[in-house]
């Protein structure tokens, strides 16, 4: 697939909805096909964060790995979710690992060169902010949740 045929893609996907056609565009010269097969791991915790990935068909874990302790999924990601925020803050490393349940088919967007059109035009970098806010919002709270299932603790979202 040819990157101006990636941009109908991102338009509609819902997580750039309400972003100018230019915008999308513009991201979509960052933009690549990707595809895993069940068991490939898309990212490790530690590893370089240069990317994040729309997914378009397919399921991908976020686990938690310790060691001495079995691997803890966080959560489990399907089709149209967004996958990845390391990209976007120093030092640029997975917080978490990432894989393939299945055959996982998605667009990856490269985190370097998001960077550099966010630093060039500061409304689109606080568009992606905005945006990413609510994803590191979700991801925080499907992780207490499940240290909250984990330990038994009582839930306290009441006190947040």
């Amino acid at each position: 697939m040819t990157l101006s045929s990636l941009a109908p893609i991102l338009q509609e996907h819902e997580f750039f909805a309400g972003l100018s056609p230019e915008y999308v565009q513009l991201l979509t010269e960052c933009a690549s096909n990707i595809r895993f097969d069940a068991g490939d791991m898309l990212f490790r915790q530690g590893e370089p964060a240069d990317r994040f990935y729309l997914l378009r068909q397919g399921k991908v874990a976020i686990e938690i790995s310790a060691p001495g302790r079995p691997t803890l999924t966080i959560k489990t990601l399907g089709d149209n979710d967004v996958l990845g925020w390391s990209w976007l803050f120093p030092p640029y490393q997975w917080q978490f690992d990432a894989r393939a349940l299945e055959l996982t088919r998605a667009v990856a967007l490269d985190g370097r060169c998001l960077r550099g059109k966010c630093d060039n035009d500061p409304v689109l970098g606080y568009e992606l902010m905005k945006r990413f806010s609510q994803i590191m919002l979700d991801s925080l709270n499907a992780t207490r949740l499940q240290l909250l299932d984990l330990y038994g603790l009582p839930d306290r979202r009441s006190a947040w």
